[in-house]
């Protein structure tokens, strides 16, 4: 650490080795006094190619003694990332005894700010083995099902119809699929109880457990009961926050890190778009957009403020004016979104912030699940706000986007405009608005039949479809995100689980001119 209390080499053990996970938090502190290290991805696994424990364990243990603080994710440091902790065989001695190594490093650097997270096992309502195990193929919908139901049936409120649909499902289901998938849940949630007990004894100072999966009812949503319970019963309720959330959580983490070692504690101001506020339950959660927000707020550091005169930062958060639909089919409902909300005045607004208060402005576009809204796109070019702003994000989830967004505006309230926060603006909209919204529906559609592939299968991670991405995300680069001052070069193109819902790209914003 610097004399000035400036955080300088953070060691980050994400999620996993896609983009999202790997490279954001890199990004987010480009050209700052900050390093973010990783371990090689070679190491970290591919999707469902187990990584090598051993050796990310090495990783962190050889960096930590230089470092200022950690940031981890627990189910990699445990399983190698997120897919191979939902296919592991370990014992609950195994993991508990990996998860203690945790402690003799922080006893041995008790300076270390150590951050980390860990998910509860999901339990999708759908049949695919994409990312769970081969048998979730055939079993997946009854064995979600069968936790739904009986979640229903312990609390009493199980209707006949679906009691009858339980017992086909045990006299269906094969019983070795069903205990394979219940111990393999049993063990990871001892794993997440004896995390939360390295944090009330004092070994990690700060946690997340994201709700990868938000429903109501069924084998996660218990879980995530139980684990709520425990942390009331450690009494650790401001010490493990638990909200929606997965893919994003590093760059919180980061932020939050950063934060205190600047000895800051930001205010947000928070304006909606839409009559509607922030009552909002966006898809894939449990919860009204409003409520995460304070917590993606805490998270990260910083504070809710209902006066944008005393705020540090304004977040305007894009939302529909009803129940949320997918990006790609943005224009059904057009009329509808463009009557109940108005996002000239949230540009306006957003304008006015800049260049009249001098306050950083954030834009978390959750108008859409998985992409972002190409009307605001548009407004902000109208504007020429693009590269005014403090953070942009629309990808995914709607805390996926509030935890890449929120972050990256509290890195700029202490390192200002630089290249590297200029180049992740423009990758977020490239990916965003162009990728998420645009191209990958063009190219699901139009482009994959014709070359005998298909959404989860195309031609590796560098092949045709990659290179044709690229093509087309340089032309909406070219055509949607203009701006007199810059342009953007999509300099590369990959599809990391080579399936087309992730895109790995690099993006570099160049002055007209040069």
């Amino acid at each position: 650490m610097d004399a000035g209390g400036c955080m300088n080499k953070i060691v980050v053990i994400p999620l996993d080795e896609r983009p999202c996970n790997y490279d954001f938090n890199q990004l987010l502190v480009e050209d700052t006094d900050v390093q973010v290290v990783v371990p090689p991805r070679s190491i970290m696994g591919d999707k469902k190619l187990v990584g090598s424990v051993e050796e990310i364990w090495d990783f962190l243990e050889s960096h930590i003694a230089e470092a200022d603080g950690a940031i981890i994710s627990i189910d990699t440091l445990l399983y190698s990332g997120i897919i191979p902790s939902r296919l592991h065989h370990y014992s609950i001695e195994t993991l508990v005894n990996q998860l203690n190594r945790l402690k003799t490093i922080k006893e041995k650097y008790p300076h270390l700010k150590l951050f980390a997270y860990n998910l509860i096992m999901r339990n999708p309502s759908y049949s695919s083995s994409e990312e769970e195990p081969d048998y979730y193929e055939d079993w997946g919908r009854e064995i979600h099902r069968y936790g739904v139901i009986n979640h229903k049936k312990e609390l009493g409120i199980a209707t006949e119809e679906e009691l009858s649909e339980l017992s086909d499902i045990h006299a269906r289901l094969p019983k070795e699929y069903l205990d394979d998938y219940l111990k393999r849940r049993e063990v990871n949630l001892a794993v997440n109880k004896h995390f939360l007990t390295l944090v009330q004894e004092g070994y990690i100072d700060f946690a997340i457990i994201p709700q990868d999966d938000s429903s109501p009812y069924g084998l996660t949503a218990k879980d995530q009961q139980i684990i709520l319970e425990e942390i009331n019963r450690l009494d650790i309720n401001t010490k493990v926050y638990m909200y929606p959330g997965a893919d994003e959580v590093t760059n919180t983490l980061l932020a939050r890190m950063i934060n205190e070692k600047h000895g800051k504690r930001p205010l947000v101001y928070v304006k909606y778009t839409s009559f509607s506020g922030g009552s909002i339950i966006p898809l894939y959660e449990d919860r009204p957009v409003h409520e995460t927000i304070k917590y993606q707020i805490l998270a990260a550091g910083g504070l809710v403020t209902s006066s944008v005169h005393e705020a540090d930062l304004v977040l305007i958060v894009n939302v529909p004016p009803s129940g949320m639909i997918e990006a790609p089919n943005q224009n059904v409902r057009l009329i509808e979104y463009d009557s109940f909300r108005n996002l000239i005045e949230a540009v306006e607004f957003a304008e006015y912030v800049i260049d009249e208060l001098n306050k950083p402005v954030i834009i978390g576009d959750i108008a859409y699940a998985n992409g972002g809204d190409l009307q605001l796109i548009r407004l902000l070019r109208q504007k020429g706000l693009f590269y005014k702003l403090a953070g942009y994000a629309g990808w995914n989830t709607s805390s996926n986007t509030l935890g890449t967004c929120i972050p990256q505006g509290m890195i700029f309230y202490h390192y200002g405009n630089r290249k590297g926060h200029l180049d992740f603006l423009a990758l977020r909209y490239v990916e965003d608005a162009g990728y998420c919204a645009h191209v990958r529906g063009y190219v699901t559609q139009h482009v994959l039949p014709e070359l005998r592939l298909d959404y989860f299968n195309v031609d590796g991670k560098r092949g045709k479809v990659a290179d044709l991405v690229k093509q087309q995300l340089q032309q909406f680069a070219d055509e949607i995100i203009v701006d007199d001052t810059y342009r953007i070069v999509v300099k590369d193109s990959y599809m990391p689980w080579r399936r087309m819902f992730e895109v790995g790209l690099a993006v570099e914003v160049v002055k007209k001119g040069d």
